[in-house]
């Protein structure tokens, strides 16, 4: 199944149901009352995320949802119904905002709900304005349409951790050796070709989540590549590793590896540049002394925190994983404390009605 993770679809929520305008008609009760009902709400489009969805496929060949409309009311104060809501379940951690930009929704928990586009609210009947100086009013309302328009969603995978390396690099292999994840592995370039997670266990049953990141090309951070598409699941990260070949099988050095990536990841944005990142030196277990002394003095000047591994022998990864998880954890701590600071929905979903508008038309249909 093709990996989608950027949608545009239109929303529309159904329209709420126009007020009756009737009166009694009984026998023995030649002048009967006002007796119109209200008309029913317009259905609401409602997106929930869910841990069983992994894509935005089905959205991605759907195109448009277009919630039900509430019905009319009717004669003997019979209210109309309301349009049955529609939910769209999407994967966890998927961004929702409007055309012009604004966040709708930000669904990162199994579970989580958001009303995209709110259905109109029924018309009220003509047996609702009846007064003491109007006991026979001839006009109702109309429902209100429902809010409609275009909403981007975007799916940012939920991991603690990014893994990036530029292509043939090793990650695959890492990620299998760390966590519970199956990438496909190959000796050649782009093997992964959508981002993959992995979930990693700790002594004490903790643990983080980590994604794969499929291999960034120099102008990523442009678009080439796919490269907008794959950054966009680092920026939810609490953590990168940056993870290069020290013996590259197209013979690329560790300096220029580095150099590609970092310069990818600050050009995307500052969200990933500013991250914390961990410089993970993949293979040293292939290299003699020598060659190994003169890889780590070199790495100093990137001003990182430095590991030397094999992710093949599983040469540092034990060390590796505890500086990880503490890392993960004192990041946790802090968005805990700072949760305020955090970008909030807008009030305003889509396009809304500014006001009621009375339909002074008596209707002259009967119940």
């Amino acid at each position: 199944m093709r990996f989608i993770d950027e949608v545009k679809i239109e929303v529309r929520a159904g329209n709420g149901g126009a007020g009756a305008s009737s009166f009694r008609r009984e026998k023995y009760i030649p002048f009967g009352g006002p007796d119109g009902g209200d008309g029913g709400r317009g259905a609401h489009v409602i997106f929930t995320a869910s841990r069983d969805r992994n894509t935005l496929q089905e959205l991605y060949l759907r195109k448009r949802i277009i919630a039900e409309n509430g019905t009319k009311g009717k004669g003997s104060n019979c209210h109309g119904r309301m349009g049955k809501d529609i939910e769209v379940i999407v994967p966890i951690g998927t961004v929702i905002r409007n055309e012009q930009g604004e966040l709708l929704a930000d669904l990162t928990e199994d579970g989580a709900t958001a009303i995209i586009a709110k259905g109109g609210i029924g018309g009220q009947g003509n047996a609702r304005f009846a007064t003491s100086t109007n006991q026979a009013p001839r006009y109702s309302q109309p429902g209100l349409p429902g809010e409609a328009g275009i909403c981007h969603l975007e799916l940012k995978m939920m991991a603690d951790v990014g893994l990036v390396g530029l292509p043939n690099a090793g990650k695959s292999t890492f990620i299998s050796r760390v966590s519970n994840a199956r990438p496909k592995i190959a000796d050649y370039p782009f093997t992964t070709l959508a981002p993959s997670l992995g979930q990693v266990f700790m002594d004490d049953g903790d643990g983080f989540v980590i994604a794969d990141i499929p291999g960034l090309i120099e102008g990523a951070h442009e678009g080439k590549g796919l490269g907008h598409r794959f950054l966009r699941h680092v920026e939810r990260t609490r953590l990168l590793l940056h993870l290069v070949d020290v013996v590259h099988p197209e013979g690329i050095s560790v300096e220029a590896q580095v150099r590609e990536i970092e310069g990818e990841l600050i050009g995307y944005g500052e969200t990933i540049a500013k991250k914390k990142r961990f410089l993970l030196l993949n293979k040293m277990d292939a290299v003699d002394e020598e060659l190994r002394a003169s890889i780590m003095e070199d790495a100093k000047q990137y001003n990182l925190p430095i590991y030397p591994i094999s992710a093949v022998s599983g040469e540092g990864i034990t060390q590796l994983l505890r500086d990880v998880y503490g890392e993960v954890v004192a990041i946790r701590e802090y968005e805990i404390a700072h949760a305020a600071e955090i970008e909030k929905p807008v009030t305003t979903r889509l396009g809304i009605p500014e006001k009621v508008e009375i339909d002074d038309e008596f209707d002259d249909e009967t119940y």
